[in-house]
């Protein structure tokens, strides 16, 4: 699916080629909730990186590296998020570790998305003691990381584009 992205203030946007459209998966994570998460969340989409096309705003594009660990293991995380840098807005995830794959954040994409038929909830581990999580009976919830990627998902449920 062609996706077109981008953030609020209109200085980036961006188009990257996804095969997992579906915006099921929310992260609890402190990196994604403080980041990127209104709702004490964030949603991740999976895409192809080498389709990725910044047609604005290049110049606007900062990238943050989150620190994790903890004491004197504490160390700069692998994935690059990438942010506007005028109004803020979190745009994807590159990782060098998965260097084929690009995670756009769905909040930034306007290409309309299809409804995802359940949720998945993961590093409910790490969530806001303020933040309940919603979703339907039956979601599936997560501590940690789940057992599935966003492409095993979405190929289990026959919905890959």
């Amino acid at each position: 699916m062609h996706l077109e992205g981008s953030c609020h203030c209109g200085s980036v946007r961006f188009t990257v080629e996804s095969a997992q459209p579906y915006p099921f998966m929310r992260c609890y994570c402190s990196i994604c909730r403080k980041t990127a998460g209104s709702g004490g969340y964030a949603i991740n989409l999976g895409a192809d990186a080498a389709t990725l096309k910044v047609f604005k705003g290049k110049r606007a594009l900062r990238i943050y590296r989150a620190r994790v660990g903890e004491g004197e293991q504490q160390r700069p995380s692998t994935g690059h998020r990438h942010f506007c840098g005028r109004c803020g807005s979190a745009l994807w995830l590159w990782d060098p570790t998965w260097p084929e794959l690009l995670h756009p954040h769905a909040s930034a994409i306007d290409t309309p998305l299809p409804r995802p038929p359940e949720n998945v909830h993961l590093m409910l581990g790490s969530k806001a003691a303020w933040v309940e999580p919603e979703g339907q009976p039956g979601d599936a919830r997560f501590g940690d990381y789940p057992d599935v990627s966003l492409a095993q998902w979405h190929a289990q449920r026959e919905l890959t584009s």
